[in-house]
C-alpha cells in the first residue's frame, strides 16, 4: 500500500502563534486537531506528502503542480517574514503525475510558475507537521476553474502516480470552507454560508465523497468557499479505498468555516470485498450476502469486473465479466470472486488452507470501444477484446511480459481460437485496477 491516507486542514494565517498574537487561541479546536494531524503523520512515516492548496498557482483551465527541487517560503504578507519553511520537491513523483495526465487528457503540468514561493495554504499545513516530522519531500498542486469531475479525475492519477512510484505517500486537501458564516466576518453573511458547511462536514463525518461532487457552482460562490476543489482531488485519490472518515473538529469564530479531518485507509475497499466473497463461499458454500456501508460507488454503478487471483507469485484463477450482468459493482466483484477461486476451468477450486495467501487484484472496466487500428493501441494503458463471429476472448491491460500490441493481440486471438489469418474486430477498453 503506498498511498496511506488523507487529511483535510484549513489554513487561517493567524493560527501561527507569531501572527495570531493571541487571536489564535479563539481557534483552539482547530489548533489541537491540527496537533492530532501532525502526530498522525509523523507515525506513518511518508517520504512524500502531496499538498492541494488553493493559494498556489492559479489557472482557469491548468491544474498546476510545481516545478523543481525545491521551494521556499514566507508570512512577509501577514508582517512575519521571520517565519520561514524550506520544502524538498519529490520531482520523481511530478514527473510521473504530468505523464499520467497527459495520457488521460486532463490538462496539468509545470508550466508557467510566475512565483515560485511556498504560498499561506502550504505553509500553514507545514507549521503543525513540522512540529512531529521533518524526513519528507512535497509535491505541491494548485486547484483550477476546471469542473469538479476533472479535479475527481486528477485526484485518481495522484493515487496512480503513488502506486507506481513505490514510495509511502499522504495527501493534505488544504482549504477553509465559507467565509460567509458571520455579518461581521470577511465577506459578511450570506444563507449559504452555513448550509455548505453542514453539508461539507457531514461528508467528511461520513466519508461520502460524492456528496461533493453534487454541488452547483452558483452555490459555491454564494459561500465563498476556497476548499471544495482540493478536498475533491483528494476524494478522488481516496475513490476506490475503504477509509475510516473521522471529523475532528469544525469551528467558526472568525466568520470563516475551519475543518480539520482524517481518513485512515483500512485496504482497498473492492479488494477487500472480493477476498470476503470468496473466503465466505469457501468457508460456508453460500454466496455472501451484500455487505452494508459500502460506498456509493460501489452500489449505484454497473461495470463489468475482472477478479484475479495469484498464489505464491503464479495465477491461481481469474473471471470476468466484459459487461455488467448483475445491478451493481459490489454485486459483480462478490459473483466474479466467488467463480475466479471456484470456476476457473484452468485450476482446481481454492481450498481453505490457501486462503490465507491468497493476493487479490480487482479490474473494473470502461465502456469498450471499437478500434479502426493498432496504432490506436497501448497494451499499457488499454485492454483488447478481439471477437471473430461467435469466438470473443478478452486480454487486460498492463499484464507482466505483454508489452507490445503485438504480443498482447497474439494472446488474445490464441485465448479466441481465432487465426491471425481470420477476419476479426478489435476493441480497447481501459481499467481502473484494485490491488
Amino acid at each position: 500500500m503506498t498511498l496511506l491516507g488523507g487529511f483535510i486542514v484549513p489554513h487561517p494565517p493567524l493560527i501561527i502563534p507569531e501572527i495570531g498574537r493571541g487571536e489564535e487561541q479563539q481557534i483552539q479546536a482547530t489548533i489541537t486537531a491540527y496537533q492530532t494531524i501532525g502526530r498522525t503523520i509523523a507515525a506513518l512515516q511518508p517520504d512524500t506528502i502531496v499538498i492541494i492548496t488553493p493559494h498556489s498557482v492559479l489557472y482557469r483551465d491548468y491544474l498546476h503542480i510545481s516545478p523543481g527541487t525545491q521551494a521556499v517560503g514566507d508570512f512577509s504578507r501577514f508582517g512575519q517574514p521571520k517565519v520561514r519553511f524550506t520544502v524538498k520537491y519529490d520531482s520523481d513523483f511530478v514527473a510521473r503525475l504530468v505523464r499520467l495526465s497527459e495520457e488521460a487528457g486532463i490538462p496539468a503540468g509545470t508550466l508557467g510558475e510566475g512565483d515560485p514561493a511556498l504560498d499561506h495554504g502550504t505553509m500553514v499545513p507545514l507549521h503543525f507537521i513540522n512540529q512531529y516530522y521533518h524526513n519528507y519531500q512535497v509535491v505541491r498542486i494548485s486547484i483550477s476553474g476546471l469542473s469538479l469531475q476533472t479535479h475527481y479525475q486528477f485526484g485518481k492519477l495522484i493515487a496512480q502516480a503513488a502506486a507506481e512510484s513505490g514510495k509511502q505517500v499522504v495527501i493534505v486537501a488544504s482549504g477553509d470552507l465559507s467565509h460567509r458564516l458571520k455579518e461581521d466576518g470577511p465577506y459578511g453573511f450570506a444563507e449559504e454560508g452555513p448550509v455548505f458547511d453542514r453539508e461539507v462536514t457531514q461528508a467528511m463525518e461520513t466519508g461520502d465523497f460524492a456528496r461533493l461532487l453534487q454541488f452547483e457552482e452558483s452555490f459555491c460562490q454564494a459561500a465563498a468557499e476556497c476548499g471544495l476543489r482540493s478536498f475533491i482531488i483528494l476524494a478522488g485519490a481516496l475513490a476506490g479505498k475503504a477509509v475510516e472518515p473521522e471529523l475532528l473538529s469544525y469551528e467558526g469564530p472568525f466568520g470563516v468555516g475551519y475543518a480539520v479531518a482524517a481518513f485512515k485507509i483500512i485496504g482497498d475497499e473492492y479488494v477487500r470485498l472480493a477476498r470476503m466473497a470468496l473466503e465466505h463461499y469457501v468457508k460456508h458454500r453460500c454466496k455472501l450476502p451484500r455487505p452494508e456501508r459500502l460506498s456509493p460507488e460501489l452500489v449505484n454503478q454497473r461495470a463489468g469486473v475482472f477478479v484475479s487471483l495469484h498464489l505464491g507469485g503464479e495465477l491461481r484463477g481469474c473471471i470476468g465479466t466484459i459487461s455488467p450482468t448483475t445491478d451493481c459493482i459490489a454485486d459483480e466483484i462478490i459473483q466474479n470472486a466467488i467463480s475466479a477461486g471456484m470456476r476457473d476451468p484452468r485450476f482446481p477450486p481454492v481450498l481453505l488452507f490457501e486462503l490465507s495467501e491468497m493476493e487479490y487484484s480487482v479490474d473494473v472496466l470502461a465502456e469498450p470501444e471499437p478500434v479502426q487500428s493498432t496504432a490506436e493501441l497501448d497494451p499499457k494503458r488499454y485492454g483488447v477484446i478481439v471477437s471473430a463471429g461467435s469466438k470473443r476472448s478478452l486480454l487486460l491491460p498492463n499484464l507482466e511480459g505483454v508489452d507490445t500490441v503485438e504480443e498482447q493481440l497474439r494472446i488474445a486471438l490464441l485465448k479466441a481460437g481465432i487465426s491471425p489469418d481470420e477476419e476479426y474486430q478489435i476493441s480497447r477498453f481501459e481499467v481502473v485496477r484494485h490491488q
